[in-house]
């Protein structure tokens, strides 16, 4: 894992006590929330790993919980964010998995409304760092650290030549690319992270292509 800076190793500005389970917990939480676009109704949180195992003294459940609240993790509401998102209505189930994951510090959030719901699975890397592995089922690898665009699409000839077009009329720089697909010529999965916010109007215009079927965005 390679550092920028020493504030990379000394970690961000977070309530504590950990980066790894305060404010990659925060992180994680504040993503999903993020992608479903408004506050959830219900929330499911599955542990793993020393999450698992530490996730009441080191305030990962609080911080889970913020980040869907959308608190940062500087925010001094997370520690009552429990509290917070059940008086707001949301309901609230912490399952600690037993099965071993990938990386000890792995949580799995299951969110919705009577509108719909997500499933995203992040890991917490240290320093506050983290990446997300899956989301709805689709491999692959966002940091949320920096502005995202992830765009579920048909899987056909053409489809991230006319999505990276866009980007660049609107001369916004990739930093990292990646396409996921659960089966050949279904749909598929663009991963697109790039070095400028993103306006909406950009969101609007990916919208309207013919084979795009919904278009998210995490703002740094």
């Amino acid at each position: 894992m390679k550092y920028k800076s020493v504030f990379d190793i000394i970690g961000p500005v977070m309530i504590g006590p950990s980066s790894s389970h305060t404010a990659g917990a925060a992180r994680i939480g504040r993503v999903a929330r993020s992608l479903f676009g408004r506050e959830p109704k219900w929330a499911k949180i599955s542990l793993y790993g020393s999450f698992a195992q530490t996730y009441k003294g080191h305030g990962t459940d609080v911080a889970i919980i913020g980040g869907l609240l959308d608190f940062d993790t500087f925010d001094e509401r997370i520690i009552g964010s429990i509290t917070i998102a059940q008086s707001n209505g949301m309901e609230i189930t912490f399952i600690e998995e037993e099965a071993i994951p990938d990386h000890p510090n792995t949580a799995k959030v299951v969110i919705g409304d009577d509108q719909g719901e997500l499933e995203l699975v992040g890991i917490s890397i240290g320093g506050g760092k983290i990446e997300i592995t899956e989301l709805n089922g689709f491999e692959l690898r966002l940091s949320g650290h920096h502005p995202a665009i992830l765009v579920v699409h048909n899987d056909r000839f053409g489809a991230i030549a006319s999505v990276s077009n866009i980007l660049a009329s609107h001369e916004l720089n990739i930093g990292h690319m990646e396409v996921s697909r659960k089966e050949k010529g279904m749909l598929a999965l663009m991963t697109i992270e790039v070095d400028q916010n993103i306006d909406d109007s950009v969101i609007k215009e990916l919208e309207a292509l013919d084979h795009v079927v919904k278009v998210a965005k995490i703002v740094e």
